[in-house]
C-alpha cells in the first residue's frame, strides 16, 4: 500500500468516526424517541409490554385522560390463587393476564396455562368529556385487601376514577369481576354504551393441534334463550343485534373462559379466526367486542364474572348459565340419547373407581345386551333369505335380468309364501344406529378419557401412535393409529362373516369391505376411546353371532319356509310396507308396458 492510499484511507476513517461523534442523539433524545415508540406501537397495535417488577408496588399512579403519558411507568403483577385456579393480574391495564388451571397438565407433563398476557387485549373503551378513555393503556393503583381481593383504581385530577374489583372464592372456577366508574356522569353522554373488548389466543393444550382446533370456537348465550356458536370449521364473524348477551364463551377442545354479565351486554361482534400453521403454540385468536350501557349516574357498577374451567359436563353445568352446552354432543335426537342416557350411565360407572377402559367396555356389553333380541331376530331373518337364495337365483334366471321390475315382483310374491320379512335384517341397525352416531359425539367430547391410560394406550383423548411418518399430501396423515387399525381388521372381519351369513353378492358385497376402509382414514386421527368402543362393539358381535347359530338351523329354517307356503293366502300377514312395495312395483310394470305400446 503506497503512501497516498493510506492517507485517503485514513482521512475516511477520521471522517466516519467524527461524524458519528458529533451526530449521536442526545440521552433526552434517545429517551423521547423510546417513548414515543411506545406510544407508536400501543396506538396500532396495543401490544405494549412493560418490564415486569419482581414485586407488586402499590404507588403506581395513572392519569386517565392522558395520551398514554404514564406507560414508561414499570408494570407489576398481583395473584390471586385457590386450589383450582393461579389468575395473575396486571396494572397495565388492570387486566387477567394469564391463567394456570391447578392440577393440569399439558399434553407435554407442563403447567396448563390457558393463554399468556402477550396473547390477550382487555379493556373499556368510552368517550368523556370530548376526550377518548382506552383503560388497556392505563396503568392502575393495585391494592390487595383480602387473600381473595383485588381492587385495581385509576385515578383522575378532575377527582373521577375507574376501579376493577377482582375476587376469586375458595374451590372455585369463577373470578369476580366488577366495574365501578365514579364522577363520570357530568362527562359521559347520555344513553351512551362503554364498550368492552376482550382478545385472546388459546395455547394449544393437547397432541394433535388439529383435532383440537376442530373443537374449539366461540360461543355465546342470549339471555332466556338458547346457546349459540360462531363456525368451529373456519373462520367466522358474527353482529349480534337482538337480546341480551348473557355471556360469551372462548371455547378449546377440553377447556374454556368465559365471560359472564349478570345484567346482559348490549350488542355486541364476535369474531374468530384460525392462526397459521407456523404458530403451533395456539389454536385460533378470539374476539368479542360487545356494549355495556351508561347508566348517566354518579357511581355505576357493573357485575361480571369470569368462568376458566375444564368443559368436563359436571363442573360447567354447576355454574347455573348453560355452559355445559358447549359440549357437542351431537344433534337432537343424538343429544338427548348422550345427555339423558349414555352421560347419566357413563356417570354412574365412573363411580366405582374402574379404569376408563372397563368402563367402555361394560358400555359397550350393556348397549348390546339391550339390542340382542332385535340382533337375534335380524339373524334369523338372514338366515331366511340365505335359505330363499337358490330359489331367488331360479327367479331371476327365469324372468331374466334385464327386467327388474318383474324380478322383484316375483321376489315379493315368494317373500309372502314363505312368510318372510326382507328388510328384517336391518332392524337391529336401524336401533344401533342412534347409539353409534351418538358415540361418535360423545367420546371425542368426554373430558374424563383425557391423560386416561389403557393397555398400550397412553391418552384414550387421542390417537394412540403405532407408526409415525412425514405429511402425505392431500390425504394429511402423518400416524398410523394401533386401535383405528384394530378396529377396522376387526369390522372387515365381521363383513366377511356377516356376508356369509347374509349371502350378499355384487355391489352389496364389496361396498360392505370399502366403507371400513373409509372410516379409518376418517377415524385415524380420532380418540382412542372411541375406536376402543367400536372395536369392542364389533368382537360382542362376533361373540353374540357366534351363539345364536348355535341355535339357528337352516334345514328347520327351510322346513318352515315350506309349511308356511302351504297356508292359504287369506292366512298370510301382509305387512303395511309389503303390501305399498307391491303396489309400487305393480305399477312400474304397468308404467314399463306403456312405454313399450
Amino acid at each position: 500500500m503506497d503512501r497516498n492510499t493510506f492517507t485517503g484511507l485514513f482521512l475516511i476513517l477520521v471522517i466516519l468516526v467524527g461524524s458519528t461523534f458529533l451526530l449521536k442523539p442526545s440521552q433526552e433524545e434517545i429517551k423521547q424517541k423510546a417513548r414515543q415508540d411506545s406510544i407508536a406501537v400501543l396506538k396500532s397495535k396495543g401490544q405494549y409490554r412493560a418490564p415486569v417488577a419482581s414485586q407488586p408496588t402499590k404507588n403506581a399512579t395513572a392519569v386517565a385522560d392522558t395520551s398514554l403519558a404514564n406507560v414508561a411507568q414499570k408494570e407489576t403483577l398481583t395473584i390471586l390463587e385457590n386450589n383450582k385456579l393461579k389468575v395473575t393480574l396486571s396494572n397495565l391495564g388492570g387486566k387477567i393476564s394469564s391463567v394456570e388451571l391447578k392440577n393440569q397438565t399439558s399434553y407435554l407433563g407442563k403447567p396448563l396455562v390457558l393463554f399468556r398476557e402477550e396473547d390477550t387485549k382487555f379493556g373499556l373503551t368510552f368517550a368523556a368529556a370530548g376526550k377518548n378513555i382506552n383503560t388497556e393503556t392505563l396503568l392502575f393503583n393495585a391494592t390487595k385487601s383480602a387473600e381473595d381481593k383485588v381492587t385495581f383504581s385509576a385515578q383522575n385530577p378532575d377527582g373521577t376514577s375507574i376501579d376493577y374489583v377482582y375476587t376469586l372464592p375458595a374451590d372455585s372456577f369463577k373470578v369476580g369481576f366488577d366495574v365501578k366508574l365514579n364522577g363520570f356522569d357530568p362527562k359521559i353522554q347520555p344513553n351512551s354504551n362503554i364498550v368492552l373488548n376482550w382478545e385472546t389466543k388459546l395455547l394449544q393444550q393437547e397432541k394433535d393441534i388439529k383435532s383440537e382446533r376442530r373443537y374449539s370456537g366461540v360461543f355465546y348465550k342470549i339471555l332466556n334463550g338458547d346457546v349459540d356458536k360462531l363456525s368451529e370449521a373456519k373462520d367466522d364473524e358474527k353482529a349480534i343485534e337482538d337480546g341480551k348477551i348473557q355471556w360469551v364463551g372462548y371455547k378449546q377442545h377440553y377447556f374454556s373462559a368465559t365471560l359472564i354479565s349478570k345484567e346482559g351486554f348490549n350488542k355486541g361482534n364476535l369474531k374468530i379466526k384460525t392462526i397459521a400453521d407456523a404458530d403451533t403454540s395456539a389454536l385460533k385468536i378470539y374476539y368479542a367486542s360487545v356494549n355495556i350501557p351508561y347508566k348517566n349516574q354518579n357511581q355505576n357498577g357493573y357485575a361480571m364474572q369470569f368462568v376458566f374451567a375444564p368443559n368436563k359436563y359436571d363442573v360447567l353445568r354447576a355454574q347455573n348459565i348453560g355452559l355445559e352446552n358447549i359440549i357437542d354432543m351431537g344433534w337432537p335426537p343424538l343429544k338427548w340419547v348422550n345427555k339423558f342416557g349414555v352421560m347419566q350411565l357413563f356417570k354412574l360407572l365412573n363411580t366405582t373407581g374402574l379404569s376408563i377402559g372397563i368402563i367402555i367396555l361394560i358400555l359397550t356389553v350393556l348397549l348390546k345386551l339391550v339390542i340382542f333380541p332385535f340382533t337375534y331376530k335380524s339373524y334369523v331373518s338372514m338366515a331366511k333369505m340365505r335359505v330363499l337364495k337358490p330359489e331367488m337365483d331360479e327367479i331371476k334366471k327365469r324372468v331374466g335380468e334385464d327386467n327388474q321390475a318383474l324380478v322383484q315382483q316375483e321376489y315379493l310374491k315368494l317373500y309372502k309364501k314363505a312368510g318372510v320379512n326382507p328388510l328384517g335384517g336391518c332392524l337391529p341397525l336401524l336401533f344401533q344406529m342412534p347409539f353409534i352416531i351418538a358415540f361418535f359425539y360423545f367420546f371425542p367430547g368426554l373430558f374424563e378419557l383425557r391423560h386416561e391410560s389403557f393397555l398400550w394406550m397412553k391418552d384414550l383423548s387421542t390417537y394412540d401412535q403405532l407408526i409415525s411418518f412425514p405429511t402425505i399430501p392431500l390425504l394429511g396423515w402423518n400416524h398410523i393409529s394401533l386401535m383405528c387399525l384394530l378396529m377396522t381388521i376387526s369390522t372387515l372381519i365381521y363383513t366377511y362373516f356377516n356376508n356369509q351369513v347374509s349371502g350378499a353378492t355384487g355391489q352389496m358385497k364389496y361396498i360392505g369391505y370399502i366403507t371400513p376402509l373409509i372410516f379409518f382414514g376418517v377415524l385415524n386421527s380420532y380418540a382412542a376411546g372411541l375406536n376402543l368402543y367400536y372395536f369392542f362393539a364389533n368382537v360382542i358381535t362376533f361373540t353374540q353371532q357366534y351363539f345364536i347359530r348355535q341355535f339357528v338351523n337352516d334345514d328347520k329354517i327351510h322346513a318352515q319356509i315350506q309349511e308356511n307356503k302351504k297356508k292359504p293366502e287369506d292366512l298370510k300377514k301382509k305387512g303395511g310396507f309389503q303390501k305399498k312395495l307391491e303396489d309400487m312395483m305393480r305399477q312400474q310394470e304397468q308404467i314399463k308396458q306403456q312405454k313399450k305400446k
